[in-house]
């Protein structure tokens, strides 16, 4: 049991807060002809990219960035690709007015293409993947397939005009929809597959979309006005001016801590980097190879993987973030067992944490993961200073003053007396 004493703690954040260091491009895979898109499996292990003029899905294991197999051959000019939750299939977009389903476990195109609206574009699944959602270029309009049938239900749904890509809110509840031709997004009540409310104007000619994981922004790449809007899905208004970002931006994706968004610029060959907190852009565009189109990040936040529609190659990217160590440890009590872990996070893992200042209590030790524990053996007042270290940017540091009190005196039973002659 801890004791319920106050402890005074100083806190000193260095560097524990703010972008990573320097994002690098940690290897260049080379797939098909014109990579557009790709999507990586739930469970990290794979990355699906779209070959538009080679009519083919590349796969690469992302454990050592290699080439799984063959290209598997789809319909004529893929575009989108997107898994189901479970990860058992891929749904990819045919722009010649098809939907192929590939089943992942073999890598084999399962069934007849699916026919759907005119030159279809991006497509989404929702969480509880009961439904893909298909953007239809040429027709202005999203189709819907049942997955458990991979049959189209009900009509097309209008839309705006030249609809690119589409994403999903977390909850299942709402599609968003990009038009580039009409400079707005469009909003599916997924209940209902009725549009909802007025279109959502936003920059020139938008192209990407991605909704952060708590479902509250979703964020829109404008490829004609070099910048990403951001939407408040509460009640879907444009927060603030647009974010200024590289030349020519399409694809977008976001961690999977909400903390960034990675913007592909094509005309410039970067990947630019939002921070979600702020809405600003950290650090300098990070290079990738020519003209990236499409980009996904793994589940563990660690890669993004790029797609270079020009360059015929993926470009992955090591996400570094600086770390941060936060956390107020309670006061301990003499020989009472005592545990604290503190916050600990950054990227690359793992974060270590040691001590750099002063001396703990006897009897408590410091893990490298930063749990503080044991059983004191001293009572008294420390100065410490704790520091989380990754090699990435300035490591965090934490000064603290740790208290051990003495236990507590039992409590007076009092006297009951002499017992003599008791029942008398």
């Amino acid at each position: 049991m801890l004791g319920a004493g106050a402890l005074a703690v100083a806190l000193s954040l260095t560097g524990a807060v703010g972008p990573a260091a320097a994002d690098t491009v940690t290897d260049t895979i080379t797939v098909g002809t014109y990579p557009s898109s790709l999507a990586i499996t739930p469970d990290g292990g794979r990355a699906y990219v779209t070959n538009q003029l080679s009519d083919t899905v590349s796969v690469i294991n992302t454990a050592d960035n290699t080439i799984v197999g063959a290209p598997i051959g789809v319909g004529g000019n893929p575009v989108g690709v997107a898994f189901t939750p479970d990860g058992s299939r891929a749904y990819v977009t045919n722009n010649s007015s098809s939907v192929s389903v590939i089943d992942v476990a073999t890598n084999v195109v399962v069934g007849d293409p699916i026919a759907v609206g005119s030159n279809p574009y991006g497509v989404a699944i929702t969480p509880d993947g009961s439904r893909a959602y298909v953007t239809n270029y040429g027709g202005s309009s999203v189709s819907v397939i049942d997955v458990a049938t991979n049959v189209v239900v009900g009509d097309p749904i209008a839309v705006g005009s030249k609809p690119i890509r589409v994403a999903i809110t977390p909850d299942g509840s709402r599609a968003y929809v990009t038009n580039s031709g009409g400079s707005s997004v469009s909003v599916i009540d997924i209940a209902t597959n009725v549009v909802v409310g007025t279109p959502i104007v936003v920059g020139a000619s938008p192209n990407g979309v991605a909704i952060t994981p708590d479902g509250s922004r979703a964020y829109v790449t404008n490829n004609s006005g070099s910048s990403v809007s951001v939407i408040n899905t509460s009640d879907n208004t444009v927060i603030g001016t647009p974010i200024p970002v590289g030349g020519n931006p399409l694809g977008v994706a976001i961690t999977p801590d909400g903390s960034r968004a990675y913007v592909t610029s094509q005309d410039d060959s970067t990947v630019s980097v939002i921070d979600v907190a702020t809405n600003v852009v950290v650090g300098d565009p990070i290079g990738v190879g020519l003209n990236p189109v499409g980009v996904a990040i793994t589940p563990d936040g660690a890669r993004a993987y790029v797609a270079n529609i020009f360059g015929s190659s993926v470009s992955v990217i090591a996400i570094e973030v600086a770390p941060t160590l936060t956390g107020t440890p309670p006061a301990g009590v003499l020989g009472q067992p005592y545990s604290h872990a503190f916050t600990v996070t950054g990227q690359p893992t793992p974060v270590a944490v040691t001590l750099t200042a002063g001396t703990l209590p006897l009897g408590l030790e410091l893990s490298e993961d930063g749990v503080l524990s044991g059983t004191p053996t001293e009572a008294g007042s420390f100065a410490v200073t704790f520091t989380a270290s990754n090699g990435i940017g300035t490591p965090a540091t934490l000064d603290a003053t740790l208290i051990v009190t003495a236990a507590p005196e039992p409590p007076s039973t009092g006297s009951l007396g002499s017992l003599e002659g008791f029942g008398s």
